[in-house]
């Protein structure tokens, strides 16, 4: 299954750090950042959780851009 959400980051670097973070994400199979649009496109693995996959993906993006924002 794949969602996209809306998010809050700075700067492109950043962005790309947060899309780095999110693919390292249990319960993610893939994940990209459009920092032009401000989305985050997240393809889960098979049965995961999407509410539950992406509190865990926002915690991972928040080490290592702190105020970073993902709606979902």
């Amino acid at each position: 299954m794949k969602k996209s959400f809306k998010i809050e980051v700075d700067c492109a670097a950043c962005a790309l750090k947060m899309e780095e973070a999110a693919k390292k994400t249990e319960g993610v199979k893939d994940a990209s950042v459009n920092f032009m649009a401000l989305k985050m496109n997240v393809e889960f693995e098979e049965g995961a959780d999407v509410k539950s996959t992406m509190e865990k993906v926002l915690k991972n993006c928040r080490k290592v851009e702190r105020d970073c924002e993902i709606e979902f």
